[in-house]
């Protein structure tokens, strides 16, 4: 077995990976639900490479992540649900189809991407789908039946409640501006300090993420995306975190022998630069 440039190489790579018997014992025992950890967790790395532009690592990424494409693909044609090119058929009849101002006819070209055709092909291949399902003999809503199933629960957290917000503000259940949020939030932390006086740890919990809910509301009325907010803010902690510890050891000290006081000084350090 030889590396390649072609596709099928790696489609072959893993059936033989996953080949009873003579496979890897790890790849053959695993399911879609114990390799889709993996494939969130090389979707994040590929973020990551892009957010350090370090294109060397982001090749190496997304063939990780091309991987798990693979990987999902060979354990569905296991069960003759569908394989590799199927998935491939279904993104790029997606692609062309959605693309009529490209890939149409003259026609269509030239009148550009007509408003209101985003929202009718959208249309057209939900109705698709929801027939193939029902074809099939399975629930036609493949992402359960209200109004806000479709948005995925594995998503980021704050990721998930941005998207549920949105969805929810297109049918008007919505603030109508930010100031009115800041209220909602002060009232969300005083029941979470009623939680904290209880010791209540489920009632603190609950509590907890709605402050977190609340907050997100917030950033979303000042077009602010809270998971890239909180990013940005988890960068300048380590940046800062990291001159305490350079401080430190520039002295001939660890952070295990500082006390709080000296890295609070240094952190007020850090954040004076």
């Amino acid at each position: 077995m030889e590396p390649s440039r072609d596709i099928s190489r790696l489609i072959e790579i893993m059936a033989a990976l996953r080949a009873p018997g003579t496979g890897c014992p790890w790849d053959v025992e695993q399911t879609f639900s114990t390799i889709a950890p993996y494939t969130i967790e090389e979707a994040y790395e590929v973020a990551d490479a892009i957010a350090r532009n370090d294109l060397d690592n982001l090749r190496e990424e997304a063939g990780d992540l091309l991987l798990q494409v693979v990987y999902h693909a060979r354990m569905a044609e296991e069960i003759d649900e569908f394989d590799f090119g199927d998935v491939v058929e279904a993104i790029t009849r997606k692609m062309i189809r959605r693309h009529p101002h490209v890939f149409g006819d003259d026609k269509a070209r030239s009148a550009g991407m007509a408003k209101g055709m985003w929202e009718k092909i959208k249309a057209e291949e939900k109705a698709e789908k929801r027939a193939a399902r029902l074809a099939r003999g399975l629930d036609p809503e493949d992402h359960g039946k209200g109004f806000l199933d479709s948005v995925p629960v594995a998503l980021p957290a704050l990721t998930r409640a941005l998207k549920l917000q949105e969805k929810a503000a297109r049918v008007g259940f919505d603030w109508s501006e930010a100031a009115p949020i800041l209220d909602k939030i002060e009232e969300e932390i005083g029941e979470l300090r009623e939680a904290l006086a209880s010791g209540d740890t489920t009632a603190i919990k609950d509590e907890f993420g709605d402050v977190l809910f609340a907050f997100v509301n917030l950033g979303r009325h000042l077009k602010l995306d809270s998971e890239a907010a909180l990013s940005g803010t988890n960068e300048k902690f380590r940046s800062r975190f990291h001159h305490v510890e350079q401080a430190l050891e520039a002295s001939g000290r660890s952070l295990d022998e500082a006390t709080l006081e000296e890295m609070e000084a240094l952190w007020q350090q850090a954040k004076g630069r």
